[in-house]
């Protein structure tokens, strides 16, 4: 099938130059933020001679660690990179100020995943308040979502739950760029930096990241395919219980269970629901590492065959709701609010009554970002 011809912001050279040109910039990058021929950005940059200095988020710049990790620092430069590395976590970093003080404008280039439950959103707008306060500019390189800027759906996160993996009162899919977003928030919210987005071209919000030709590269360990990213809608919330997410497998996120689950009874339970666009297999499972490391797991695997009406927040809805009826289930009340956005899934809730309210909410917001969108 051929491919749709996209530019990512990176790849837009002569944008590039001309807003680094004489600027030593501060850059925050992952493995993510690459051009189209896999050349790293910070090489880029660095070539260029406008590389100062590098910002880790969670993984690390090489995006080797697993989730909650971060790379070792050193006031030294990196031998691989040529300056110093230092980690911006939940609370940013606590010489923020002081390091963008010494620079003259901050990149951006990571590729987000389309998820509000994801810490990059985080620690885009810890650097974009930074450098309002310290008045420099800051520069996103945009990506394409990758799963689409279309589809919105999901809970919008009740603000007195804002954290490091959701800020902002936004769905969970929000079917946003990463530069659309910096735009929306930077005025929305009041952060007021100087902001400026390098947009993609040849980019349309009905694509996926698999349609065009631009490379994927895992934004994070666990997210190894688009498919596997639209999952990360319905799957990620069992971050916040005892249910494996499929971490430790060659499918996280696109398969789910627990030693106590019976695999066939839930497949055959979650496709009699007849949701749309997705077909679930009973699987099972032995993770090499993160819960249930080393056992026998059973659960299912979430099968996309349309994506056009396939809805991953009906399948969390409905997913949650059919294992939290093991007697072994747990969950963490805290982290399950952090991510959903509320209380709902503490008590009793009806899926259809969940989902048919988050659908009126989405198309409210839908109309609020339109001022701040780059793509038709």
């Amino acid at each position: 099938m051929e491919k749709y011809h996209v530019l990512c912001g990176i790849d837009r050279k002569d944008a590039l130059a001309a807003a680094v040109d004489g600027k030593r910039v501060a850059l925050l990058t992952a493995a993510s933020g690459v051009d189209r021929t896999a050349t790293p950005t910070w090489k880029i940059l660095r070539d260029m001679g406008a590389l100062a200095v590098l910002f880790a988020p969670e993984h690390g710049i090489c995006s080797n660690l697993q989730d909650g990790r971060y790379q070792d620092e050193q006031d030294v430069p990196d031998p691989l990179f040529g300056v110093c590395v230092y980690n911006l976590n939940s609370k940013g970093h606590p010489r923020l100020d002081e390091i963008l003080s010494g620079v003259d404008a901050v990149v951006y280039d990571i590729q987000d995943v389309g998820a509000r439950y994801y810490t990059y959103l985080c620690n885009l707008t810890q650097v974009m308040r930074a450098a309002a306060r310290v008045g420099i500019p800051v520069i996103v390189l945009d990506r394409p979502n990758p799963i689409g800027g279309v589809r919105i759906e999901g809970e919008i996160l009740d603000e007195q739950y804002s954290s490091f993996i959701g800020e902002f009162a936004i769905p969970t899919r929000y079917g946003m760029t990463v530069g659309e977003y910096a735009r929306y928030v930077n005025a929305e919210k009041g952060i007021g930096c100087a902001l400026q987005v390098i947009a993609c071209t040849g980019w349309k919000r009905s694509m996926y990241a698999d349609q065009t030709d631009m490379l994927f590269v895992n934004p994070s360990p666990n997210i190894p395919s688009v498919c596997c990213a639209i999952n990360y809608i319905a799957t990620g919330i069992f971050e916040a219980t005892n249910i494996s997410e499929g971490r430790g497998t060659t499918r996280p996120f696109d398969m789910i269970g627990a030693p106590f689950v019976d695999a066939f009874a839930l497949a055959q339970h979650m496709n009699a629901l007849e949701l749309d666009g997705v077909v679930f297999r009973a699987a099972h499972f032995t993770p090499a590492f993160n819960k249930h490391a080393g056992q026998l797991c059973g659960g299912v695997e979430l099968h996309i065959t349309n994506r056009s009406v396939y809805s991953p927040f009906a399948v969390l809805l409905y997913l949650y709701d059919a294992l939290r009826k093991y007697p072994e289930f747990e969950a963490n009340p805290a982290g399950l609010r952090l991510r959903f956005g509320n209380d709902t899934l503490a008590g009793e809730y009806d899926p259809a009554q969940v989902l048919a309210a988050s659908r009126e909410k989405c198309e409210r917001f839908r109309e609020q970002i339109k001022p701040y969108l780059l793509y038709e």
